[in-house]
């Protein structure tokens, strides 16, 4: 539609009718067209609609927000048929309406679009851009919708049809340089696949062009990734992973079938399937006006016939006055020339009979004819009822259709439930494996732990006894110094009589010796006492 250096004036007069610009706008749209080989088409129709859309949008409420309605203006202009003022046909609003209700996930309302098309203006042969905007956002085929949902489906349309986003969605790619798994936002294109950190499309980390040479793979699971496929280009490969089967199979698929149209040099698909719906509208209005050319003559020639016929009806008319004139004359006059003109009244017959015999071979010509045209009339009946047989048949086939993508897509579920079912049972029994050998793992654990408290125990058991060896000997000690000390003072007391030095007494209970109260506390002799095996443990 546009060129490297500049709009091509079918454009131009495209954007001018719709937009229905004033001549000053108009003015403004071309100095404005001339544009560079960064052209941006979005920004461009932004700015016609800009300029054109509170002179044109309807000041009703509507279900959708401006932007959503800025792109039914942009998806009209690229389904609107090639003639002046631009329409979008019926056909092309069901295609649009089905696409949203997909987008939406709800099913589609035939009859209820049946029944808008019968209160359809027959007046006219579509919609413009702005009726189109308020069928849409009065929410009449969206009812239980919220404005959200709504909004989403408008925008994978959009992405689809005007961005030519074939898929997009999250992936897992491994990276060139540091080799490490990053999750990014993959869109892919007619020729190109581009991966972003996120869904909003701000920050771009690469593209991957898609040529001819290009070709996918699929990959087993390696390195604790899954679902792995391969896209391998001319100078880079690129290993991917999925979240899913379904996901890696859907995926595979989609470059698969955009490297199979780029080596046919085939347009994207909705594009194609575009032209092919107006080659098939334009195929049927031949043929219909080829019907009409068809009809028109048959009744020109059934027009002619009956202008003959009627001539031919005027010329009998005229020969039965005229015979009946004659046969006037000749009974007038029959008395008196009977005998003289015998001869002539036989050759009067003769010709009478000869009239009779045309009478009625016109008559059977007409018969004919008048049984020609029962036929053709009912040749038209036939005809009638064979199209109305091909078009329930078209409708049956759709019905049809729609049965079996149901039913492949319940066949679909099913098999993603088994696989999901298999992978459930397989990894029940990784885990029942993981904490069976987690199990055993703590067994040994506590086995070893057992074993160095067995050690630990027979260490202290030792201790314990060579303590007690060390305590009796001690035991043993005090016992032979306090005899000694006894015999001692017992000496002493002997000779000098008692001796007892007095001292100022501690205010804490003090304990009774054999020679009176001793120096020390109880607290003080087991402080001692608990210093004097702290030592033997460390000895």
């Amino acid at each position: 539609m546009f060129g490297h250096t500049e709009i091509t004036n079918q454009y131009l007069i495209h954007l001018y009718v719709n937009l229905a610009l004033d001549i000053e706008q108009k003015r403004e749209v071309k100095r404005r067209a001339v544009v560079q080989d960064n052209f941006d088409k979005i920004e461009f129709n932004r700015m016609c609609w800009t300029l054109c859309v509170k002179k044109n949008l309807t000041k009703n409420p509507l279900f959708i927000t401006e932007e959503d309605a800025f792109k039914i203006w942009v998806i009209f202009n690229f389904l609107s048929e090639d003639k002046y003022p631009l329409i979008i046909v019926p056909e092309e609003i069901e295609y649009l309406l089905k696409k949203l209700t997909e987008a939406m996930g709800v099913s589609w309302q035939q009859e209820q679009f049946e029944n808008y098309k019968i209160n359809f203006d027959d007046t006219k042969d579509g919609l413009s851009v702005w009726e189109l905007i308020e069928l849409v956002g009065n929410g009449q085929f969206s009812k239980g919708m919220d404005r959200q949902t709504v909004s989403m489906a408008i925008n994978e349309v959009f992405n689809e049809l005007i961005l030519d986003v074939l898929k997009q969605g999250y992936m897992i790619k491994k990276g060139h340089r540091r080799k490490n798994w990053t999750e990014r936002w993959f869109v892919l294109k007619p020729n190109i696949i581009s991966y972003y950190v996120s869904e909003d499309l701000k920050d771009k980390k690469g593209d991957i062009l898609l040529d001819e040479n290009c070709c996918v793979e699929s990959l087993p699971d390696k390195d604790g990734k899954k679902c792995l496929f391969l896209i391998k280009c001319f100078d880079k490969t690129f290993e991917i992973s999925a979240s899913d089967k379904k996901k890696k199979q859907e995926w595979i698929q989609a470059i698969h079938s955009t490297i199979h149209l780029l080596k046919l040099g085939s347009p994207p698909p909705h594009k194609e399937a575009r032209q092919r719906r107006k080659e098939l509208r334009k195929k049927l209005l031949a043929e219909q006006e080829e019907l009409e050319r068809q009809m028109k003559e048959l009744q020109v020639a059934n027009e002619n016939k009956q202008r003959e016929l009627e001539a031919v009806r005027k010329k009998l008319e005229e020969a039965a006055s005229r015979a009946a004139e004659e046969e006037k004359k000749r009974l007038q006059t029959q008395v008196e020339l009977q005998a003289r003109f015998s001869t002539e009244l036989e050759r009067e017959k003769l010709i009478r009979q000869q009239m009779e015999e045309q009478v009625a071979q016109k008559s059977s010509e007409l018969e004919q004819y008048l049984q020609r045209v029962r036929e053709l009339e009912d040749m038209y009946l036939k005809l009638q009822e064979a199209l109305e047989d091909e078009r329930q048949a078209r409708q049956d086939e759709e019905t049809v259709r729609k049965l079996q993508a149901r039913l492949l897509e319940e066949e679909s579920a099913k098999r993603a439930e088994l696989e999901k079912w298999h992978l459930e049972q397989q990894q029940a029994i990784q885990t029942t494996e993981a904490e069976k050998q987690e199990l055993e793992n703590q067994r040994v654990i506590k086995e070893q732990a057992l074993q160095e408290a067995l050690g630990q125990l027979q260490q202290l058991e030792l201790e314990r006894k060579q303590a007690l060896e060390q305590y009796e000997g001690v035991k043993k000690k005090l016992e032979m110094a306090a005899k000694t000390t006894k015999s001692w003072k017992d000496k002493v007391a002997h000779h000098e009589g008692l001796i007892r030095l007095i001292e100022p007494g501690s205010k804490n209970p003090h304990l009774i010796t054999n020679w009176g109260p001793a120096a020390f506390t109880q607290a003080e002799l087991e402080e001692r006492e608990k210093s004097w095996k702290e030592k033997k443990i460390t000895e």
